[in-house]
């Protein structure tokens, strides 16, 4: 993705120090960034000012804004100029895209440096996705679920043997773990899983099928919640195994034409008598679904992240529009108050949300993070991101429906904020339990 003659990609190390916890990284990507704009090639990409910036620059710690903007810059750099042509060839995000996100460090953001990870937090995973969501969900979506849906739970929840055995490879982009969790028949009923796990001596055998599994092309290793005890009290039944894609029985697709997240990889896995060991349990057996609400809820908040990159980007796109689209005696639309209201609508729910998200995600960082609150942000966040993106298509008119002014994209895109990492419908009756409490 980079010229040939650009120099190597600096990692973005987050490491403990007394004043700022990654300041070498934002020296060196602020020097690569700058060599970029010496060599002409910044200036080519004609970055919006994003809107965000000056909300996020108010809410951070002057650090974690800078990460920030390595991130956003190099979104700007490395996928706007080709996100069109990935589209238009219908091709997953390119090798060499992963390649260079690996090489800056965004596949080990939250993993710890003894693991060969960055040592950040959880902030730093969401506001990764926030700087590339505002282009593309497809590609945040890719380093965003490998850590957390593939590293997460493995973090959480491995043992360490193996920790060490995964996660330095994790960390550096060179292997990623799907999260095998959604079934043909079963969707919001997750914690009831139709793949089992039956015992045979010291091994455990796998029958049933996963899909929508988020980064399954790229996998090496696919963490599958199965049924393990049927007669089990509810929460106690199922267990989650680490599977290797490449082990005897499992077979893997791509799923085909989907018309979301459309460079993200999407794939259906199949478990024909799988056989796996003992020590392949994550976690502890018959413990599977408190290892799945552990890893869902750090989830939700990224997808809510990646709903407000959307919003972010909109909002840019309409209010720079609304001034240079020129109708009736010579005037910019930007003057009628019914555009104004959606310039304004969109404007307020971006402050409001990050406002909260950001609060959950310190909530999250403390273990003080409920279930109840990761559903709520999730489900407003996507919610009114998804109707907002309807009234900016219709102020921007017929131009909004191609590809190449951007807002068909996220439109698409931000359906699947709604229902993945649980439906909103779904999270609604877990976020109404303690309003019916006496």
């Amino acid at each position: 993705m980079r010229p040939a003659s650009a120099p190597p990609l600096p990692m973005l190390t987050i490491a403990a120090a007394a004043v700022s916890p990654y300041p070498a990284c934002l020296r060196a990507n602020a020097c690569h960034f700058a060599a970029l704009a010496r060599r002409g090639l910044a200036a080519s990409l004609s970055r919006m000012a994003r809107r965000i910036d000056t909300y996020l620059q108010a809410l951070l710690p002057s650090d974690k804004f800078a990460f920030y903007e390595s991130c956003r810059d190099f979104s700007d750099a490395e996928i706007a100029p080709h996100l069109l042509d990935w589209e238009r060839q219908h091709v997953l995000v390119p090798d060499s895209c992963i390649e260079a996100m690996g090489q800056l460090g965004l596949f080990g953001l939250p993993i710890q440096e003894q693991y060969g990870g960055q040592g950040g937090d959880h902030t730093d995973l969401v506001l990764m996705g926030l700087a590339l969501a505002y282009h593309s969900q497809s590609v945040a979506i890719t380093p965003g679920a490998a850590v957390s849906l593939g590293a997460k739970p493995l973090q959480l929840c491995g043992t360490e043997a193996q920790k060490k055995a995964h996660l330095p490879d994790l960390a550096a982009g060179k292997r990623m773990f799907v999260f095998g969790l959604s079934e043909p028949g079963r969707g919001s009923d997750a914690a009831n899983p139709e793949v089992t796990a039956v015992k045979k001596g010291d091994r455990w055998v796998i029958r049933g099928e996963k899909c929508w599994s988020t980064n399954a092309r790229w996998a090496s290793h696919i963490v599958v919640h199965a049924l393990t005890d049927q007669n089990g009290k509810n929460g106690r039944r199922s267990t989650c195994f680490i599977v290797p894609m490449d082990a005897k029985g499992v077979h893997y697709q791509e799923m085909k034409g989907k018309k979301v997240w459309e460079q993200s990889s999407t794939g259906s896995v199949m478990f024909d008598n799988v056989e796996v060991p003992h020590d392949a349990i994550l976690g502890a057996e018959n413990d599977g679904f408190k290892v799945m609400v552990t890893t869902l809820n750090g989830g939700r908040l990224f997808i809510a992240g990646l709903a407000l990159g959307s919003l972010a980007f909109a909002l840019d796109k309409c209010r720079v529009y609304a001034e240079e689209r020129i109708q009736f005696d010579n005037q910019p639309i930007g003057r009628f108050q019914r555009v104004q209201d959606v310039i304004v609508d969109m404007d307020i729910a971006l402050e409001r949300n990050l406002t909260w998200l950001m609060h959950c995600c310190k909530l999250f960082e403390a273990g003080t993070l409920s279930r109840e609150q990761a559903a709520k942000v999730k489900v407003d966040c996507s919610r009114v991101a998804s109707d907002l993106l309807v009234s900016a298509m219709e102020i921007c008119g017929g131009v909004s429906c191609f590809d190449e002014f951007g807002l068909i994209r996220h439109h698409n895109d931000l359906f699947v904020t709604r229902v993945g990492e649980g439906s909103n419908f779904a999270l609604k009756d877990l976020i109404v339990r303690p309003l019916r409490q006496a």
